[in-house]
């Protein structure tokens, strides 16, 4: 997960993503993986606007987007 962190399509999730990969995925439990991975399949473009507060994500990836832009701000 982390490389997919880091080999997104567009420079800034790359950077997003592998700042939060690098903080975060040694200390998630399962369930937290699973919804990381879930969020690797969906589209940058998505991710970006959603990650940076222009478009509202999904329901099922609020907490973690939220928690991914906060991570990001640190």
């Amino acid at each position: 997960m982390k490389m997919r962190s880091m080999r997104r399509g567009i420079k800034e999730m790359d950077i997003i993503l592998s700042a939060y990969a690098d903080r975060n995925l040694a200390d998630m439990d399962e369930a937290g993986l699973d919804d990381y991975d879930a969020l690797l399949n969906e589209n940058d473009q998505d991710l970006y606007q959603w990650v940076t507060g222009q478009v509202q994500s999904p329901a099922q990836f609020s907490r973690l987007i939220s928690d991914i832009a906060q991570t990001f701000q640190k």
